[in-house]
């Protein structure tokens, strides 16, 4: 009893150790650090939904929502702010990319994770990080000098049209799909294709009928982070569409999307015409804010 007694005495005399104390205040530290470090983050967003919404909504109610929005005239010179040839050039281009890109990019991710050889892949991997690394200008100038000419040579036109976007966009949008198609590919348990397999299916129905729809999510996920990369495009696609603002007929015309009338109207723009410019680039974070939140809705669905 005494011992106990003397045991506890000991205890409550003796301080916490410095080792722990430590540790516990460099762990608070730490954690404050990250806490900033997010509160910066959402800072940021909700400053520039801020900015754009409250810099965009008294433009666009000056100049009438149906006009900006639905409108077929655009033209800053003239005060003409209708935005329709704008939001239908950036929808063709982007589905251009997405024709062009998306089955190239599936199939090459396909090859990657079933068919290619270890010394192919070890080329192949480095190939797509870097493709994923090239700046968006230097694919706008390829395309221009490129691209355009033989486009010009084949279809007739000036050659700045949806054809050369939809190609230089879709060669863009490669990485995304190719790298996460993949990893979504490799993520399904190699029981469902085994399984496949014994059943007696061919290995390239056991990829496609049941790897795929398993890796659904993953997949999905990858087009509609491409239709991202694409619908964004500024550089590349002010370089190659041709700045025309009229609802493009055929494949060979020319045409403006909301980034390129951005980019080549915001240097000399001020007054409404600036605010009808952020007006395009408030639409233009609505569409990518949509294509987030269904990226978020498939994660979920994934899970």
């Amino acid at each position: 009893m005494q011992t106990n007694t003397a045991v506890s005495a000991e205890k409550e005399s003796n301080p916490v150790p410095k080792t722990k104390t430590l540790a516990a205040v460099k762990e608070i530290g730490m954690m404050a650090v990250f806490a900033a470090a997010a509160l910066i983050f959402v800072a940021a967003v909700l400053m520039i939904c801020i900015y754009l919404f409250a810099r965009a909504i008294p433009g666009i109610s000056e100049i009438g929502w149906v006009n900006f929005l639905f409108g077929a005239d655009w033209a800053l010179g003239m005060d003409l702010f209708g935005i329709g040839t704008l939001v239908v050039g950036t929808c063709y281009s982007t589905a251009g990319a997405l024709i062009v890109g998306v089955p190239v990019g599936l199939l090459t991710a396909t090859f990657m994770a079933f068919y290619c050889p270890k010394w192919l892949y070890k080329i192949l991997k480095p190939l797509t990080n870097i493709l994923a690394g090239i700046p968006s200008i230097v694919y706008g100038y390829f395309g221009l000098k490129v691209i355009v000419p033989i486009v010009r040579n084949a279809f007739g036109g000036a050659g700045f049209n949806l054809i050369t976007a939809s190609l230089v966009l879709g060669v863009m949008i490669l990485p995304t799909v190719i790298s996460i198609t993949e990893n979504s590919l490799r993520a399904v348990p190699k029981s469902y294709y085994e399984g496949s397999i014994a059943l007696g299916a061919t290995k390239e129905r056991a990829i496609f009928r049941t790897v795929f729809p398993a890796a659904g999510s993953g997949v999905m996920t990858a087009i509609i982070l491409g239709l991202g990369r694409a619908i964004g495009e500024t550089a590349a696609i002010t370089l190659l569409c041709g700045n025309v603002a009229h609802f493009p007929t055929s494949l060979t015309d020319p045409f403006v999307t909301l980034a390129s009338g951005i980019s080549s109207g915001m240097g000399y723009a001020s007054g409404l015409r600036l605010e009808a410019l952020i007006g395009c680039a408030a639409v233009l974070f609505i569409f990518v804010l949509i294509i987030t939140v269904l990226v978020m809705l498939l994660k979920r669905k994934a899970k």
